[in-house]
């Protein structure tokens, strides 16, 4: 039951950035005078809808995002009323428009900043620079390779079961060469194949020197990207419980600004890193354990929906503040139809008239939107299609939080 409820709240979390996302739109346009003509939360038919004002308000059947409608967003726009005409979105200066398709985004960092501060003096937040995890194994796998269902594949035992190491073995050495932590074990193992030595340190007893084969296996079987051949022998590490770091009302603040610049810098990477992980997404789908590949929101709410079962309120909230961060920066690419591209656009229409004017001449047309249409499709295409695929992994194989 507790599983279902923290669904139901993540979805409504979502829904509730989603609003407010629209709603940083409507209030600049607002602020600087634009008509906003519609706001509404979700695609189709309509299930809802007031008007106060000049604006109507209104909710659709399928709660796959909103829009703001803002009157005369590109100078083509046909705009019978003259009062439109006058308070078109075009008529603003460059820096207005900016801001305006901007607020979106500011609106998702605005949350996810405020969830941060509320983890840093209420769950805490958690320590994203942990100490080195040591060479010890925590546990040993039953075999390299596994089927879908999870059971072994034949003639893939693991090689350390095989070789006699037990859980709480320290390893000290590989090779000759000493490992002073678990990364580095692990690095040590990858670039080995074949009969190895390993130097093991047991319940305080004299080391002693274990050989053990290093098998081949394709690097996606260790939760890797790819079908590089690496090392493996079958060990898991330590790994110690969550720590997490509490602060004052007061201390909270700058710890705030400190671990959101920190998120963002990981966003970043993600961001670039998204293209390659989509192949993982087809690994997902075929019953393979891919905790690399992206989620959609389906994904994220069953993750929210674990973490209040299990009473992990903090990764609640920073799933949550993640997710806020991610969306705010993946809309501000410069591509169509993202809030980024049309900022793109009314950027490079001010440099170019800029330019212009410096030469002498008048300002260049508008830019028409229409000639951007097929590369708007393209994207949407790709976009369509990566949002299918992770949403079926997610529906087939969801990645689940573990207590």
């Amino acid at each position: 039951m507790t599983f279902v409820l923290g669904v139901v709240l993540f979805a409504m979390g979502i829904g509730i950035s989603i609003a407010l996302h629209e709603a940083g739109h409507m209030y600049s346009a607002k602020a600087f005078g634009m008509k906003v003509r519609r706001y509404f939360i979700g695609f189709g038919p309509t299930l809802f809808s007031f008007r106060r004002g000049e604006t109507e308000y209104g909710l659709k059947m399928i709660p796959a995002g909103g829009f703001c409608d803002i009157a005369g967003m590109t100078a083509l726009e046909e705009l019978s009323d003259p009062a439109d005409r006058k308070r078109a979105f075009f008529r603003f200066p460059t820096w207005q428009r900016v801001m305006v398709l901007s607020a979106g985004s500011l609106t998702h960092f605005a949350v996810g900043i405020v969830l941060i501060y509320v983890m840093a003096v209420s769950t805490g937040l958690p320590n994203l620079s942990p100490p080195p995890t040591p060479p010890v194994v925590s546990s040993l796998s039953q075999c390299l390779l596994t089927r879908p269902d999870g059971s072994c594949r034949p003639g893939s035992p693991a090689p350390a079961r095989e070789a006699g190491l037990q859980p709480g073995d320290r390893v000290l050495a590989v090779a000759g060469t000493p490992v002073r932590d678990f990364d580095e074990l692990v690095q040590a193992i990858q670039s080995r194949s074949g009969p190895t030595d390993f130097l093991i340190e047991r319940d305080g007893q004299p080391p002693r020197t274990v050989q053990i084969p290093v098998a081949q296996v394709p690097i996606s079987a260790l939760g890797g990207q790819g079908d590089q051949l690496v090392g493996a022998i079958g060990v898991a590490p330590q790994r110690p419980g969550a720590v997490r770091l509490h602060y004052g009302p007061v201390d909270a603040v700058g710890r705030t600004v400190s671990f959101t610049a920190t998120m963002f810098a990981g966003t970043w990477q993600g961001l670039k890193q998204l293209p390659q992980r989509v192949p993982a997404l087809l690994d997902r789908i075929a019953g393979q354990n891919r905790p690399d590949s992206p989620v959609s929101v389906v994904g994220a709410s069953v993750l929210g929906g674990d973490a209040v079962g299990f009473g992990a309120w903090w990764f609640f909230l920073f799933l949550l503040a993640s997710l806020n961060l991610f969306v705010g920066a993946f809309n501000l690419l410069p591509l169509l139809p993202l809030d980024g591209g049309h900022i793109a656009v009314n950027v490079y229409e001010s440099v170019r008239n800029a330019l212009r004017r410096a030469t002498g001449r008048p300002n260049g047309p508008p830019v028409d939107y229409a000639r951007l249409m097929p590369l708007t499709y393209a994207v949407m295409i790709v976009f369509i299609g990566v949002s299918a695929l992770t949403i079926t992994a997610d529906i087939i194989n969801p990645i689940r939080l573990h207590p």
